[in-house]
C-alpha cells in the first residue's frame, strides 16, 4: 500500500480499538509486567517518491539486544514531561536527530515487553535531507524501508522459539538482508493495523 503524507496523517487521526493491538510480548501480562516507561520515535521520512520508515541496528558489543534492529529510543528519565520528549530526546542522543526535525503524528498503543518496559511509540515525519550523526557505541548503522513494504501482509509472518523453556510466538519481517522481528515488529504491525484498517490481521 502506496500512501502519502496527506493521507498518512488522515489515517493516523483515527482511533484504533486497543483490543485489536498487539499488546506486548506474549507473556508480558497487563498487570504490572512493565513498570519501566519508555519511549520510542517510528520516524517516517518523506522522501518525494515514497515514504520509508527510519531504523537503527545496534551494536554487537551491546548487553541488552546486541545487533538487534529497533527505533531510537530508550528508558524515561524522571525529567522527562511526555513520551514524545523521550522519544526525541533518545533519538538526539542516538542517532543526532534534532527535536525540530520531527513533526509528531502521534502514539501507537503500548508496548509491553518481557524485559520490563512499558513502551510507547512515538511516530514522527521527517523531511529529507536528514543529517544524522550515529553514536558509535549503540548504532551501528541507520538504514530505511519503504512503508509500502511494511504494511503489505504478504511481508509478515508468525515464527516461534524457546525462551526459558517455553514456545513463544512472535512477528518477522524481512527486508532483504535485514531481520525485524520482536518488539520493533510487533510495533510495526499496530501501525500496519492502524493504517489500513486491519483490526483481525
Amino acid at each position: 500500500m502506496e500512501l502519502d503524507v496527506a493521507e498518512l496523517k488522515e489515517r493516523l487521526g483515527r482511533r484504533t480499538p486497543a483490543a485489536f493491538s498487539v499488546y506486548g510480548d506474549e507473556d508480558a501480562g497487563r498487570e504490572g509486567a512493565a513498570v519501566t516507561a519508555a519511549a520510542v520515535l517510528v520516524p517516517i521520512v518523506a522522501h518525494p517518491a515514497a515514504l520509508t520508515v527510519l531504523f537503527t541496528q545496534r551494536t554487537p558489543h551491546l548487553k541488552k539486544h546486541p545487533g538487534q534492529i529497533s527505533f531510537p529510543g530508550g528508558r524515561a528519565e524522571p525529567g522527562d514531561a511526555t513520551p514524545e520528549f523521550t522519544a526525541l530526546r533518545e533519538a538526539q542522543e542516538e542517532i543526532g536527530l534534532q527535536p525540530e526535525r520531527a513533526e509528531i503524528l502521534g502514539r501507537l498503543p503500548e508496548y509491553l515487553t518481557r524485559t520490563g518496559y512499558r513502551v510507547t511509540p512515538v511516530i514522527g515525519l521527517l523531511q529529507p535531507p536528514l543529517e544524522l550523526a550515529p553514536d558509535a557505541r549503540e548504532v551501528d548503522e541507520i538504514f530505511e524501508v519503504p512503508l509500502a513494504f511494511l504494511l503489505d501482509p504478504r511481508n509478515h509472518r508468525r515464527e516461534t522459539r524457546e525462551i526459558q523453556g517455553r514456545t513463544v510466538a512472535y512477528y518477522v519481517m524481512q527486508f532483504e538482508e535485514r531481520t525485524i522481528w520482536g518488539a520493533t515488529a510487533g510495533m510495526l504491525m499496530n501501525l500496519y493495523r492502524h493504517l489500513v484498517d486491519a483490526p483481525g490481521a
